[in-house]
């Protein structure tokens, strides 16, 4: 016997509503509607699907709750698209491990165990010296003019460590360390800025010591060095990630925060 009312009209809507947002999640995917675009009109949809207004605005409130458009309101409104990026698979996984209450040093951890291979891998390209070597030396010598300035040299020495893990030739491992690096990012600079505001930054000396460290890295990439570009690469990470976990070794990782998700979005 069926209930009274409307429900099998909603869980109509619903299913249509799910086709629809799979076939515009799917064009998005494949690169078919392209990231900062809008989608078509609601009439257009209506149009193109043969389904409802119900259905095509419940489409987009779930393509909008897994993050991949923004619909704006209003006159100029619309729903603008976001395919996913490394910043979006870092805030997600932040989410994850938020829930799960991991700490801190348990990312540093990870990294220093991954990362290095990333650095490895770089020097073992056999383009190296056309692709990663300029990029690397850029960012050198950018955080070198910033050493006088904590919280920017901070942000600049991050760069150089996602640079090296964006060169790796595996596209799997690439992504999986850059969505942890992002996420490592946005808890170091968010530690770098209250460090600052404390006047407890670390000394000029230790910015040096990193700058070095850097310099020694970007030196065994470019002489194809894997085996010490790895060595160089975790001496490095544990040393400088020891400096932040003193702080932060019973905290939590954040990345549900407006100052996490604002700095995933930056990203």
């Amino acid at each position: 016997m069926e209930l009274a009312g409307t429900e099998p009209t909603k869980i109509g809507q619903l299913r249509m509503a799910e086709q629809v947002a799979s076939a515009l999640r799917d064009r998005i995917l494949a690169g078919g509607i392209r990231d900062g675009s809008s989608l078509p009109k609601q009439d257009q949809l209506v149009a193109e699907f043969g389904v409802s207004y119900p259905s095509v605005r419940e489409a987009l409130r779930i393509l909008e709750t897994e993050g991949f458009i923004t619909v704006r309101r209003g006159n100029r409104g619309g729903a603008i698209v976001h395919a996913p990026d490394i910043g979006t698979a870092g805030y997600a996984l932040g989410l994850t491990l938020q829930a799960m209450q991991v700490k801190v040093p348990d990312l540093g951890a990870a990294l220093s165990t991954l990362e290095p291979l990333c650095a490895a891998h770089c020097a073992a390209r056999a383009d190296r010296k056309k692709t990663v070597v300029p990029r690397l030396r850029e960012l050198l010598i950018r955080s070198e003019a910033a050493i006088d300035d904590g919280a920017v040299f901070t942000r600049t020495s991050r760069e150089f460590h996602d640079a090296v893990v964006s060169y790796d030739p595996n596209a799997t491992l690439r992504v999986v360390v850059q969505s942890l690096t992002s996420l490592w990012s946005v808890q170091e600079e968010a530690w770098a800025d209250a460090q600052m505001s404390r006047g407890s930054y670390p000394s000029h000396g230790d910015r040096e010591a990193a700058q070095h460290a850097h310099e020694r890295l970007l030196e065994s990439i470019e002489a194809g060095d894997a085996e010490s570009a790895s060595r160089i690469a975790e001496e490095h990470l544990t040393a400088a990630q020891r400096v932040v976990c003193r702080t932060l070794k019973t905290t939590v990782i954040d990345a549900a925060s407006d100052r996490s998700r604002k700095r995933f979005r930056r990203g």
